[in-house]
């Protein structure tokens, strides 16, 4: 079998679609090498010590787009430190222009596959995951690209603590519903709706996103939260 067949199937589109102004050319050249997560062995990388001091709690952000609610999310919680995911280089210079503009140090960005940044984390090092209108694959033979698959959730559950927060929001039918059916068939995640009102209000502390407001799915959009259980 070739390294080339043992890669992952890529579950996000191209990386670029428009050439970066000269702002955003320098924060990807300059920042973004500060601030990125640095590489390492399977379950080797403890997120807390990218940060100083040590902060309270960890969050990630899987898929950020343009990143207004990872930067609003880190600018209300100073003592959480956020790991940010993006492969879209158009998303990850927007993300550094905000942090830029305010003067955040709370935020770390891997401009890449989300699951490889999985694989270097420790086990339980993760209060709260994002995982907020992911690439859908609308179409039924390109189901197998979404990211919600069990290997990415055995993943998730290896290093979210006991306790942590996923949450999960779509606007296609058919991904919410596959979601729920993955989520709850790993056994590890307890689905925390109670009425049906949770799952179509956002939480309280949601930021809505330019991708959200465009309502682009076949359905307004759903608030899947799930609880990491022992």
């Amino acid at each position: 079998m070739t390294d080339q067949s043992r890669q992952p199937i890529r579950t996000f589109g191209r990386r670029q679609a428009r050439k970066l102004s000269a702002r955003q050319d320098w924060l990807v050249r300059e920042r973004l090498a500060q601030l990125q997560v640095p590489s390492a062995g399977p379950g080797e990388l403890d997120p807390s010590g990218l940060f100083a001091p040590a902060p309270d709690d960890i969050w990630l952000e899987i898929g950020f787009g343009g990143g207004e609610h990872l930067v609003a999310q880190a600018g209300r919680h100073p003592r959480t430190g956020f790991i940010g995911c993006e492969p879209f280089i158009d998303g990850m210079a927007k993300a550094l222009g905000q942090l830029e503009d305010g003067g955040l140090d709370n935020v770390r960005l891997h401009m890449g596959d989300a699951r490889e940044l999985m694989r270097w984390l420790c086990d339980e090092s993760l209060g709260r995951v994002f995982i907020l209108f992911p690439d859908p694959w609308p179409k039924a033979r390109h189901f197998k690209r979404r990211l919600i698959q069990p290997a990415f959730l055995a993943e998730l559950y290896r290093v979210a603590r006991p306790g942590a927060e996923i949450r999960f929001a779509t606007d296609v039918r058919s991904y919410a519903d596959g979601a729920i059916a993955q989520f709850l068939g790993h056994g590890g995640f307890e689905w925390t709706a109670r009425t049906a009102d949770d799952w179509r209000i956002p939480p309280e502390d949601h930021v809505t996103t330019r991708y959200e407001a465009k309502q682009l799915g076949d359905i307004t959009p759903v608030w899947l939260r799930f609880r990491r259980i022992p």
